[in-house]
């Protein structure tokens, strides 16, 4: 099994082909030539995915779709050179 993605990349679609998919938020059809957005997780294009707009938008603002960035901003950050040195000096 797959881990949870930690982050997602989306994007516009732009498709010409006359394809219909699942959207994975809703379970509805989608044809490929409606507006919608691909979502790729970890930018994975290989397992990117085809979702109605709206479901996309609404899963952005549940949290179950963070970008890249917003994933990074939340990420623990390493100690800085000065901290490390000032962490030596106090244990002695």
């Amino acid at each position: 099994m797959t881990p949870k993605p930690r982050w997602w990349n989306v994007r516009r679609a732009q498709n010409r082909k006359p394809a219909t998919y699942r959207c994975p938020f809703c379970g509805n059809y989608l044809p490929a030539l409606s507006e919608h957005v691909l979502i790729a997780p970890e930018g994975d294009t290989s397992r990117r995915r085809h979702a109605h707009t709206k479901c996309a938008v609404a899963a952005r603002r549940q949290g179950r779709l963070p970008t890249r960035d917003e994933w990074m901003r939340d990420q623990p950050r390493p100690p800085t050179r000065l901290r490390r040195v000032l962490d030596r000096l106090r244990r002695g």
